[in-house]
């Protein structure tokens, strides 16, 4: 049986067998700019705006002009006062050239269940920006902006509910989205991935309004990316029209979550899935047992591994990076500020961000050992970890009841 050591004493057996081939993460700190102390969303992206050549930091209410970080409206803001009881109308964001106009748009999720859309940019101009509804329903809180079908083309992949359903009612089914290819405008083109739920029937998993979790990622093996619920996973066809459902495997993948990461944890040569708790303490990992093909058994099974139990609470969002640059993916997640007020476990917490540094043994096998970036940041229902001024690494990038925030890394010389 494998011993999971404590992250103090993992940290200790980590620097006894630091490589010279990776930063040393004592080499690694974190510089703060804080751009905002207000409330404006739980989402962010990051784009170069105005094509000055510097990117900047949007989240649906404003963008935020790099170097400087100058505020601009995009659209009338509201006040979310402090969000110890309200939302704002921002959960996710990402941007991409929508109309192909050369500027990039931003997406934005509104609350869960309501429609969705995309902010058109005016081409540096001062002004709101123009919405345009993608969908009428935009359900579960961990949508996905990705290349899903290897076509180099993201697509929103998310669960919606049917026009007239009861906003709490079962009637959920999974889908992705694409633009319309002759009107930019006009609502994206919906292609489902799951059926949809039959009135009276048990839920599809993963669709309904306030459903948690959802990832993208090769849990057969195939080649192919495939759709990852907390119930179990869609299995992406060797052929896709577009219009029919996919196969569906039912698996135990734990309690609401937030992004799910396909990732062969104890290289076995399975596919596993790592997630983390929405609005409790935990981070965790799920053991996939058998590959369909290997087994009698219709589907393959999972058995839950827990990494950290009080680490952090509310880790709502996450990223699969590689953060130190040492070629393994590192998990990066934090505390969503207030997620449901003080009502959550840990809720008083700090807003910490974590990078958990992946540290590989001799046989493979993949230990987490936590990393603290900051205290008083957190992240929200969604963030960015990307090169935000051009210097070759990562930075994180979040928008939450705390405000809007960039952590900038840096490096010594080793």
């Amino acid at each position: 049986m494998r011993i999971h050591y404590s992250p103090m004493f993992a940290a200790f057996l980590w620097l006894l067998s630091f490589s010279s081939d990776a930063a040393d993460p004592a080499t690694i700190s974190w510089t703060k700019q804080v751009l905002d102390t207000h409330f404006r969303s739980e989402g962010v992206a990051v784009a170069d705006v105005n094509q000055d050549g510097k990117r900047d930091v949007l989240n649906g209410e404003y963008w935020y002009e790099a170097p400087d970080w100058k505020p601009h409206e995009m659209q009338t803001p509201m006040d979310h006062k402090d969000g110890l009881g309200n939302y704002s109308r921002s959960f996710a964001c990402w941007c991409d050239d929508f109309n192909r106009d050369g500027y990039l748009d931003l997406i934005v999720i509104d609350f869960p269940g309501v429609p969705c859309y995309w902010m058109e940019n005016p081409k540096g101009a001062v002004g709101h920006w123009t919405k345009h509804t993608i969908w009428h329903s935009a359900c579960n809180e961990t949508p996905i902006y990705a290349d899903l079908l290897g076509s180099d083309e993201r697509v929103l992949v998310m669960g919606f509910q049917p026009k007239g359903a009861k906003p709490e009612g079962n009637e959920g089914q999974m889908a992705y989205f694409t633009r319309n290819q002759k009107d930019p405008n006009a609502l994206w083109d919906m292609h489902p991935i799951s059926e949809p739920t039959v009135p009276g029937k048990t839920a599809i998993p993963g669709t309904m309004r306030f459903s948690h979790g959802l990832g993208v990622g090769d849990l057969n093996k195939d080649g192919r990316q495939d759709v990852i619920c907390t119930g179990g996973w869609w299995e992406q066809p060797s052929q896709i029209d577009g219009q029919l459902a996919w196969p569906f495997h039912p698996a135990s993948l734990g309690e609401a979550c937030a992004d799910m990461f396909a990732f062969d944890v104890d290289n076995d040569g399975k596919t596993d899935v790592l997630s983390t708790s929405a609005h409790k303490f935990g981070i965790w990992w799920y053991k996939q047992r058998s590959l369909p093909n290997e087994s009698k058994e219709a589907h393959p099974s999972f058995d839950k591994i827990e990494l950290f139990g009080r680490l952090s609470s509310e880790t709502h969002a996450a990223h699969f990076v590689d953060i130190d640059g040492d070629g393994n993916k590192d998990l990066v997640t934090g505390k969503r500020w207030w997620s449901h007020g003080r009502s959550e476990p840990g809720s008083n917490w700090d807003a910490r961000i974590y990078w958990l540094k992946a540290e590989k043994e001799n046989d493979g096998f993949v230990n987490f050992v936590p990393q603290l970036i900051d205290t008083d940041s957190g992240i929200g229902t969604q963030f960015e970890v990307t090169d935000i001024n051009g210097d070759g690494l990562l930075d994180i990038i979040s928008s939450n009841k705390k405000g809007v925030r960039v952590l900038l890394q840096k490096r010594q010389k080793q």
